[in-house]
């Protein structure tokens, strides 16, 4: 059966990838919206994309509000500037938060109406043209079909998705991830690896994007820890390449239960995407493993984690096990060490389970997953 691959129509990785695409960039538009959040503004990255903007002939103003996770009324409130100012095009510079901000607000300079009535639907509206420049090394969101908007009305996050919100131009500059810390290397590091192994073991994979995830798995074991631990820029380099991977793969193999999952938790509980799905990894992964050991395994040995001569049962353990090892070796922090009130939290899971469920991401892992099954695993992270 013959499968779709998709990809950002144009590529910039590596040391001085946002010089290099100058080019690139002045070739979108006239004016261009830069989406960010005041932390870049702070650092100084927001002016290195103005300058390299202005030295292009191009226009440009600056969105900065996306402090937090991204909603329906930061969409709304980027795309009154985009409007305003007359511009024609927009980049994103930050992590998951600003690209998905700026992509909802293209599907509305394109398509009209309020972000929440895209939910459920196949999103196929003209866009303007849309380069992504991400800070962090996880979100993987420069090269995905995909935008994650809390409805605040609802208190849900929307999964929308279609070919068209995919950014043309994906700058992935090693520069701008030099300065996260190591709680946010970590937290959108383990992004990355859910998005790699949950590509992997998706009914929705497929042999290219299943390349793709297995080189994101083992960069990320190889060079998440040196990352974490002292910032190596040799090893953030690695895992900027690595987050573009697992991006790739999971935009065309889809996420499996972990998302499905993370998704209720952020909405509710205020937890950055990242590190919700940090938290999930081990106890979803053990429940995944039996539906999967064949995968499972594939990674363990790709890792170095398992032998060549193991069966397949005992080679995902020592898959499974490895990556329990990580989160810990990442100081992940649990629910109730984040400040998340135990009673709070199981009155909602009723709502969390329905809320996994109804996003179709749970559906994807290749063991049967029921709502009743989620609500346990909720249960579990106590």
């Amino acid at each position: 059966m013959a499968k779709e691959f998709i990809v950002p129509n144009q590529i910039f990785t590596g040391p001085e990838a946002l010089e290099a695409s100058a080019p690139s960039l002045a070739k979108m538009g006239k004016k261009a919206l830069i989406v960010t959040d005041e932390v870049m503004r702070k650092l100084g990255n927001c002016a290195k994309v103005e300058q390299v903007l202005s030295a292009s002939g191009v226009a440009y103003t600056v969105y900065d509000g996306v402090n937090g996770e991204p909603t329906d009324r930061m969409v709304d409130k980027g795309l009154d500037i985009y409007q305003a100012e007359g511009c024609d095009f927009l980049v994103a510079l930050g992590g998951g938060s600003p690209m998905d901000t700026m992509k909802a607000i293209g599907v509305l300079a394109g398509g009209g109406g309020f972000i929440s009535d895209y939910m459920g639907k196949v999103i196929d509206v003209p866009m303007p043209p849309m380069a992504a420049i991400p800070t962090t090394a996880g979100t993987g969101s420069e090269a995905t079909q995909f935008t994650i908007i809390t409805d605040t009305k609802r208190d849900i996050k929307m999964l929308l998705k279609g070919s068209v919100v995919m950014p043309d131009l994906a700058i992935i500059d090693p520069q701008f991830t030099m300065t996260a810390p190591p709680s946010v290397t970590s937290s959108t590091g383990l992004d990355a690896l859910c998005h790699a192994v949950e590509a992997y073991t998706s009914r929705k994979a497929q042999a290219l994007s299943d390349t793709f995830a297995l080189s994101a798995v083992k960069r990320i074991f190889h060079s998440l820890p040196q990352a974490f631990a002292d910032g190596s820029p040799e090893a953030r380099i690695e895992m900027s390449v690595a987050a573009l991977e697992a991006g790739v793969a999971f935009n065309n193999a889809s996420v499996t239960l972990i998302h499905g999952m993370s998704r209720p938790i952020g909405a509710l509980f205020h937890i950055p995407h990242g590190l919700s799905n940090a938290m999930l990894l081990p106890v979803c992964l053990r429940y995944a493993l039996p539906g999967a050991y064949d995968r499972f395994a594939q990674l363990g040995r790709a890792i170095g984690v398992a032998q060549a001569e193991e069966d397949d049962p005992s080679a995902a353990e020592h898959f499974l096990q490895a990556v329990e090892s990580l989160v810990k070796e990442l100081k992940t922090p649990t629910l109730a060490k984040y400040g998340v009130d135990k009673g709070t939290f199981f009155a909602a899971i009723d709502k969390m389970a329905h809320d996994a469920m109804e996003s179709g991401s749970p559906q994807n892992t290749l063991r049967s997953v029921t709502e009743f099954v989620v609500k346990e695993l909720y249960a579990e992270l106590w």
